[in-house]
């Protein structure tokens, strides 16, 4: 039996990761320190035999005792809600952790995946995004604590692939989506339903035009692990790419939900993309992998799973406290 550590395993990636390599058949250790992450996630695997949890901030010397074979690094805030309020702790997870997660892997001589993304290209002046494309980025920009955060991310990886012959994996994600998403997190899928749900009118930023491709998660996963276990060691882009524009999104959430809300307006935040597609022709050709979920049913699920939030989940504003994860 193989053995996989999982970094960010209480996220919503990281949760679906750890039931994936579970099902595969390995022994999987999942790290999260629950800043971003929930318990819940994956309140159901630590009775699993095959399932080990260590509750770590990674930022911090790793020490994992016997054989490791793999180590996947999700291990990150992801909702600009969160990384504007944990600005630090965002750039640190993405430098300082994943420095110690590659000296880990270069010690146990494991194979590792980082968990790239596709802000990496910014704002792009290329469409779609293909992975040769160097991105346009404000590296001193609100968003730049995250953008610049996975773009070092990259580069130390390869840095350690090319010096020690570190056996690793890069994996660019676009927007993913499906169950387990945080409500209130900022993000478009969970804002949209969460307001639906409780009858609030649906916000758009901007004039809706900005787009976005949404990959449902079981698609994501498979393209991860299929990654994972190829001998391809530069970044792949993993995503949909059937593209929508926000504007007409929320009138399919609207279809969906059978609501009537109103759709209001308001400032598009600063250096927030105005298009984002993936060109996934590397991923057919290299992992013979591409989406099988269409919007409309991955969205079903997806609603359904909101639905069966409780009114004080529904109705909660602030998910996360991180005063006790803040140094000041």
């Amino acid at each position: 039996m193989k053995t996989i550590l999982i970094t960010g395993a209480a996220g919503f990636l990281g949760s679906h990761l750890c039931d994936r390599f579970i099902k595969e058949g390995y022994q999987v250790i999942g790290m999260d320190n629950f800043i971003t992450g929930d318990k819940r996630n994956i309140n159901h695997l630590f009775n699993h035999p095959n399932f080990e949890f260590i509750e770590h901030d990674v930022t911090e010397f790793i020490k994992i005792e016997g054989t490791l074979n793999y180590i996947l690094h999700f291990a990150s805030p992801a909702s600009p809600i969160d990384y504007l309020k944990i600005p630090i702790q965002t750039l640190k997870v993405s430098s300082l952790g994943t420095h110690n997660l590659l000296g880990l892997a270069k010690a146990k001589k494991a194979r590792i995946l980082i968990a790239s993304t596709s802000e990496v290209y910014g704002d792009p002046l290329v469409h779609p995004q293909s992975e040769d494309y160097y991105g346009n980025v404000n590296t001193i920009g609100p968003r730049g604590v995250y953008d610049e955060a996975k773009r070092f991310q990259e580069a130390i990886t390869m840095a350690y692939h090319r010096f020690h012959g570190l056996e690793t994996r890069i994996v660019r994600i676009f927007n993913t989506y499906g169950p387990r998403m945080r409500l209130n997190d900022g993000r478009v899928i969970p804002a949209f339903m969460g307001q639906a749900l409780r009858g609030e009118d649906l916000t758009i930023f901007g004039d809706g035009s900005q787009t976005r491709s949404f990959c449902y998660v079981n698609d994501q996963v498979e393209g991860i692990y299929r990654l994972l276990l190829s001998d391809y060691a530069y970044p792949v882009n993993i995503g949909n790419p059937h593209e929508i524009s926000i504007k007409d999104f929320a009138e399919e959430i609207i279809k969906l939900t059978s609501t009537s809300q109103k759709v209001i307006y308001k400032d598009l935040p600063v250096d927030d993309p105005m298009q984002r597609q993936p060109d996934i022709s590397l991923a057919k050709k290299l992992l013979n992998w591409e989406p099988k979920v269409d919007r409309t049913e991955g969205m079903k699920i997806t609603y359904n799973y909101f639905k069966s939030l409780t009114q004080g989940e529904l109705y909660k504003s602030e998910h996360k406290d991180f005063k006790k994860h803040i140094k000041k």
